[in-house]
This record gives structure tokens, sequence and C-alpha cells, in this order.
């Protein structure tokens, strides 16, 4: 795995970087992610008896229906989360443009490395992954990996190191590149990012 020195397109990678933007387009993204299936019981859904407590008037005490009530302990909650969908739409143009932020700070911050290749071998190596993390002196760093596509034997290299992601061009995220202190590209997965953020 060679570094190769190959000159940056500035509208992908020399783009003005804006906080608010990259804020909002991680803020979509974990939303998206949530799986909102929290869920509590309100009064009606409580297994109580609907037997009222204790007579209307005449006891002195307060005026009490049945057991389930929000006021007592093991009763229904009043405005407790019900299961529910956190996905909101977020304008396509603003999720490139966070893409292209996240993108060009990594490489003003010098955190981006473009090789030739990622040659493991024909077995799931997590040793040679390992060593070719040393080999580019990023074996102590957060890194991401962006693969043209999607292969089984370097996802399965990588994928038992803690501080290692692997990633598709076309699951390249904000919250990823973010996340990561090197990002290291193949040639291959350059030329699909600009296909991706340039059509």
């Amino acid at each position: 795995m060679k570094v190769l020195e190959v000159s940056l397109n500035p509208e992908v990678f020399g783009v003005e970087v804006k906080k608010h933007v990259l804020w909002e387009v991680v803020k979509w993204q974990l939303a998206s992610r949530r799986q909102g299936t929290h869920s509590t019981k309100t009064r009606g859904e409580v297994s109580y008896s609907g037997r009222k407590l204790l007579p209307q008037k005449g006891t002195g005490n307060a005026r009490h229906g049945d057991k389930s009530a929000n006021i007592f302990v093991g009763g229904g909650v009043a405005h407790g989360p019900k299961p529910r969908d956190y996905y909101y739409s977020l304008p396509k143009k603003v999720r490139k443009l966070g893409l292209k932020m996240a993108l060009s700070l990594k490489s003003k911050e010098k955190g981006l490395l473009v090789v030739d290749g990622i040659h493991i071998g024909e077995v799931p190596k997590t040793k040679r992954a390992i060593e070719l993390l040393k080999d580019l002196g990023i074996d102590k760093d957060k890194v991401l990996l962006v693969l043209p596509q999607k292969e089984e034997v370097v996802y399965r290299s990588f994928r038992n190191l803690p501080k290692v992601r692997v990633l598709p061009v076309e699951g390249l995220n904000v919250y990823d590149l973010l996340w990561a202190d090197k990002v290291v590209l193949t040639q291959e997965a350059l030329d699909k990012v600009y296909e991706r953020l340039l059509s």
C-alpha cells in the first residue's frame, strides 16, 4: 500500500467550512439512526382495577378515582414517550455540501491519505491489517477507510479494530468523517467520490 501524491479538486476538498452546516447534517444523520421504540403506559393501559379507591365524600381524603392515576406509584405515565419515527428530510444540496465540507476539513487538517489500494490477500487477516496501519504510521489514530465498493475481506480484516471503520463510497457520511483522525481513500474510491459529489 503506497501513499500517492495527488492534486485534489477544490470543488470537493477546498470548500469553505461552516460549522452550522456540519451540525445540521450530523443532527439529521443521528435522528435517522434513532429506533424510536421507547414506550410508556398511560393510565388507560396500566393493569389495575377500575374500582374507586375510597368514597368520594366523607373520609377527609382527596377525591381519587382508580389506582392507575399518574400520581400513584405504579400508575400510568402522564406525558411519557410513545414509539415514533425521528426521521425528517434534509435537502440533498445541504447533505452534499456537508460531505464536501467534512472532506475539505480533513484535507485542511492534513488528515487525508490517498493510497493505490488496500491489499490484504484472499483471506481476512487482522494481523495484516495492523501491519498496513503501522506502515502508514496511523495505527494509534482513529481511521476511516474508504473503499470504492464493499470488500468483504478488507471489512472482516479491520472489523476487530475498535479505532477503524471501513465504508464504501456510497456509505461515506459526515458523522464518520468527523469522527476519524485520518481518512484513507484508495485512488479508485477518490474517483467515485468525485462522481458522487460533482454529478
